[in-house]
Parts: structure tokens; sequence; C-alpha cells
């Protein structure tokens, strides 16, 4: 597997969707590290891991995985002399609490889920840890009750913090003090409680200072009558912090001899994480277990590109009993390119354990390599045309291919001249054949679809195409190369059949009778004009069909395709089918083929609702007003 596969197939897009519904960042980045295997029975106890979390996500919607933040930072600062802070230990008691919730989660689910509720048995219940950090640790600091001493010292710093108010209270209140204030607070500065005090008065109070206003008027000054009192709460507060350590280093210590069971738990809540990740993407996109082959066997039953949702074409393939090679054929946007990434992304998509979107009865081959070269891969910077950048890429895969290898080539030879890419491409078809690849390969070169019907291995396949309707229908036929679907169109959109017979005979140097005897005799007379061609006369014009435009009213709020946005109906429509609407205050011309209906205005106003409260300014509108009543050559409204 390569980077460039995994650009090209849009598996990274595929990992973004799986990563959205990850509940921690940590099953996010595994996903984002997600990568094929090609073991067999690694595979599918992957698949089989999927399959049961899915099922336990059925029966319940709720899957208690969270708490891990900050876990792994934590366990990083173990056993190297570093003391856990009351935050991480918090962190640490909900992560542990997240571990219980997850082992009382997975009770019973061992008779329809064995593998994955096996996996919580690793957790180790740790409760006297558990019950030491609730103990100790509250509200995100070290409880008072932690331990007897702590409990002492912060009743002795209460007392002290009290006596401290108190006299400092005494000496902003009293008349010795009043006049030399600048006013009669008390604030903290580095801790410890000051007074201010006018700068012209500074030798009237003993003391020290420790801050000054900005202005310079005012001193912020410790009186010396309380600066013992402030010295003993500073020596009680050093013994806290003494015993706030002492604590810590117990509850460190516990987590340190539990390390071993921590990392097992948090990375078997992470695989959780992950795994309900991929069982909740399954079902989003209606995935289903395939069964998994190492003999180059494809089968895919209903098989649709996840990236397409419900618009995906069901695709029905099978290769790899007699035929290891397809050659698709059809017309542009006919499908051929997302049919072979279809099969590319799916396969790599089951390498990683994943469900996909098919029926029952898919099967899929592990494959060590999947090589693509699929888009034009042209290059300013590295002077490359398309043609030589694809030659560039099929070289780097005609090295890696074996016989383990899914190669998916797209519009191989094309980019140069037909005859010599054509010859190109079959000899690199052969060759990869050859090497044992199983290939999927898209083409327009006619002369590769008689090349795979006559070569053993390969098969032919072509896109569907409706000539009634003149579009594609994206489903893919095997057995037989696509007809030539451009003698077909134009002899639909009547074309002479005499002119399409000679453009066959030109082409497949054999002729074919294209003439329908059932043909309208209308038809045939006009489609003689096209044969004998009298350029003195004005040719016919076929008349065109009328267009049903949909009305919409005056106020009538609609939604605006492709940007998904609401306006208002101002005016329309006018021959060409497109209105007038204001989008955020500003009015845009919109053809009715981008509009639809969201709520009509008979449902939005009274029924003689003025609109041009909505439509015009309130300076248009007082204009208006003034104009209905009187002439004023000093008015003037614009339109």
């Amino acid at each position: 597997m390569n980077h460039h596969s995994f650009l090209v197939l849009e598996f990274n897009q595929i990992k973004e969707l799986i990563a959205h519904y990850a509940l921690t960042t940590e099953g996010k980045e595994k996903i984002n590290k997600l990568s094929p295997s090609i073991n067999v029975k690694q595979i599918e106890a992957w698949l089989d891991e999927v399959s049961e979390a899915t099922e336990i996500l059925n029966k319940s919607s709720s899957v208690p995985v969270h708490g891990l933040t900050g876990i792994e930072q934590l366990l990083s600062k173990l056993n190297k002399g570093i003391t856990l802070s009351p935050d991480l230990l918090t962190k640490l008691y909900d992560f542990l609490d997240c571990c219980g919730k997850m082992r009382r989660f997975m009770k019973g689910k061992e008779y329809f889920a064995p593998r994955v509720s096996a996996y919580v048995e690793v957790i180790d219940e740790l409760p006297e840890l558990t019950s030491e950090i609730l103990r100790c640790i509250r509200n995100g600091r070290v409880d008072d009750y932690a331990s007897k001493e702590l409990l002492k010292i912060r009743k002795q710093i209460a007392i002290q913090e009290e006596r401290l108010k108190e006299k400092t209270m005494q000496l902003i209140r009293s008349n010795k003090y009043k006049a030399i204030l600048q006013e009669q607070v008390v604030s903290q500065r580095n801790g410890r409680h000051v007074i201010p005090v006018k700068k012209e008065w500074r030798n009237k109070i003993k003391g020290t200072i420790l801050d000054t206003s900005a202005s310079g008027s005012t001193l912020f000054i410790e009186p010396e009558e309380i600066a013992l009192f402030q010295d003993q709460l500073s020596w009680l507060s050093a013994d806290e912090e003494v015993e706030v350590q002492k604590i810590l280093s117990y509850l460190t210590g516990l987590v340190e001899e539990k390390e071993k069971s921590l990392r097992f738990a948090m990375e078997t809540m992470i695989h959780y994480d992950f795994i309900f990740a991929k069982a909740k993407y399954g079902r989003s996109i209606k995935g289903v277990k395939v069964s998994i082959n190492d003999e180059q066997i494809i089968k895919l039953v209903g098989a649709k590109h996840p990236l397409l949702g419900e618009k995906a074409v069901p695709l029905f393939l099978e290769l790899g009993c007699e035929q290891n090679a397809l050659v698709i054929t059809g017309p542009n946007t006919g499908g051929k390119t997302v049919t072979i990434k279809t099969v590319g992304l799916l396969t790599l998509m089951v390498q990683c354990g994943l469900h996909i979107p098919a029926e029952e009865g898919s099967s899929l081959s592990v494959f060590h390599r999947i090589l693509v070269d699929i888009g034009d891969g042209q290059s300013i910077a590295d002077n490359l045309s398309t043609f030589s950048s694809r030659i560039v890429n099929i070289i780097e895969i005609l090295k890696e291919t074996n016989n383990k290898t899914l190669v998916l080539l797209d519009e191989l030879g094309s980019g140069t001249d037909p005859g010599e890419g054509m010859g190109l491409a079959t000899a690199i078809l052969e060759q990869l054949f050859d090497k044992g690849a199983t290939l999927l390969a898209t083409t327009h070169y006619s002369e590769i679809k008689e090349f795979a019907e006559k070569q053993p291995g390969f098969i032919n396949g072509s896109m569907e195409f409706d000539l009634d309707t003149l579009s594609p229908t994206y489903r893919l036929n095997i057995g037989r190369g696509g007809e030539s679907q451009a003698f077909a169109i134009a002899l639909k959109l009547g074309i002479h059949p005499k002119i399409i017979e000679r453009a066959h005979q030109i082409t497949y140097k054999e002729n074919k009778n294209y003439t329908n005897d059932e043909t309208d005799r209308w038809k045939r007379k006009e489609l003689e004009k096209q044969v004998t061609v009298n350029k003195y006369k004005d040719q016919k014009q076929t008349p065109r069909n009328e267009v049903n435009i949909p009305i919409y009213y005056q106020g009538d709020n609609v939604k605006i395709s492709p940007e998904n946005e609401y306006g208002i109906v101002f005016t329309g429509p006018d021959q060409q089918g497109n209105y007038i609407v204001q989008v955020k205050g500003d009015k845009v011309k919109v053809n009715y083929k981008r509009l639809k209906l969201y709520i009509a205005a008979k449902e939005l106003y009274p029924k003689d609702y003025d609109f041009d409260i909505i439509f015009q300014s309130k300076d248009h509108r007082k204009k208006n007003n003034i104009m209905k009543k009187r002439h004023d050559e000093d008015i003037t409204i614009d339109y």
C-alpha cells in the first residue's frame, strides 16, 4: 500500500468520516493511523470486532467511552520523581470511574459480543486507589481532611487570617491613621495585607512599602503592627504546602504502583473508542461484514461507493474464477472510473477491518498492494505532460506488481497518438497479467475490447447507456464490451442511418445495417435532407419542446440550490424562466431550475400584506407615500 493509492481512492476521507464518530482525542489519533493488513486472520478478527460492536450499538445506543483526557500526560510523569498535581489526580479519578462504567456496561453482553466484551477483563478494578483519590482530592485541591496534620494547620491558618483581618480593620478605622489614608480599604500585594497611604504622609506611619500607585500619589504600606501577624500566616502557609506535598507524593506513589494496570486500561478504552467509531460509521453507510479470501477472488453484490451515499448505483462484479482481468468500456461520465475506484476503496476498507456498503454474499481478496493509475497527474513544476506523468506512474506499477497485487488503470494509453496509445496499452495489460496481477482497466479503444474478448483470463465489461433518455445508468454489465454509443446516440438524435452505416464501415471495416423498418415516414422524409443537402434552401429547425415553468408568487419563501440558501421571490418569471429573488437583502436573478418552494407566501403573510416592507428600503417607502399624496419635483424614486 502507498500514499498515492490512499489519496486517489479517497481513503483518507473515509478515515476523516470515521474519526468524527470517535469520542476521544486518542481514539481519533488511532483512526488517523489506520492502515490495511495483509494477514487474513487479523482482518477477520477486526471484522468480527466491528460486527459485535454494531450489535452492541443496536441494543445500547450510548457507550461510556470518555474520561481519557490528560491520562496519557499523567502516565508520562510516573516514576520520574514528579509529583502529580490535584487536577491530574482528578482526571485519573474520572478515568477510573469511566472504566468502572465500562465494566458494568459490558456485563451480560458476552452472549452476543464475546470478543469485544472480553476486552474489559484487562481493566483491573482499583478500589483502593479510587477511594484514596476521592478522600484526599476535592474540588481540584487537597481536601482539609486528607490528613490530621493538614486539618490542624488549615484551622490555624483560618484563625490567623481572622486575627490579621481584624487587626488591619482596627488600623484603618483608628483616628491615628484616618487623615493619612487615601481611602479606608485593605488590599493585598504579594499576598500581604497593605493600606493605601498618601505620599506626603509617608513618615507618619512605620512599615514597609510594598507597592506604589500608577500616579505615585499613593503608597501601599504594610504597617509594623500587622507585619508579625502576616509573618506567622506565611509560616503556617509554608507548613501547609509541605503537608500538601506529602499527601500528593503519597497519592503519586499509589498511582505508580498501578502504572501497568493503568496503561492496560487506557489502551483498552482507546481501543473501545476506536472499535465503536468504526461500528458507528459502518451503520451510517449500512455496511455489512463480507467474507475475505487470499485467492484473488472478487465478488461484489450490490456494492456502493461509500462517499456517494444513497445516490450510488449498486455494483455487481465477479472476478478471479476464470478471469482475473476486466476491461470496462463505455461513454464518458458513464461511471467507469467510479466503478474501479469503488473496487479499490472497498478492498482497502475491508483490509482495515471495516464494514462496507454491500449485500450478503460479497467477498473480497486480500492484496499485498493496491496500485492505481487514475487521473492525468499533469505537473507544470516537473515539466510533465499528461501522457508522460501517466507513463512514469505505470513504470512504478510494473516494477511493484506481483501475483498479490490489485491494479486499477483508468483510460490506459490516453493522451497520445490513438494508434500508438492503443498498442502500448495492450502491451502493458499483457505484462501486468503475466505477472499475476488482478486487473481492472477502463478504455475507449475498441481494439482493446477485441483483445479482451480473445485473450484468456480477460473479460469485457461495459457501462450501460439508456438510449431512450440518452443518459448513462451507471450500471456495469459483465461479459460484453460496450456498443458504439456514439453511433447509437447520433441515430437517436436524427442522423440519417446511411451516414451512420458509412461511419461504421470506416471505423470497423465492416458493413452494418442501421436502418429501422419501423421508422416513421415523416421522419424518413426529414432524414433524407441530411443526405442530399440543398445549401440554397433554409433548413427547418426542429421545434423545441415547451417547458412548463413552475409559478412562484411574490413573497414565496424558496430554497436555492446548490448553495441551500433561502430567499423571497420578488418578481418573475421572465421568458427564460428566471426569477428575481431577495437573498440576505440583495436581489439576484435565479433560474427556476434552482428554486424549490419552501413556504408559500399565503402561509406567511396576511392577504393584503404590503410587500414593500420586505423588498423596499425605509427611505423608498417614505418617498412613495409622499408621491401618493402629492407631486414633489425634488423627490426621485429609482426602480
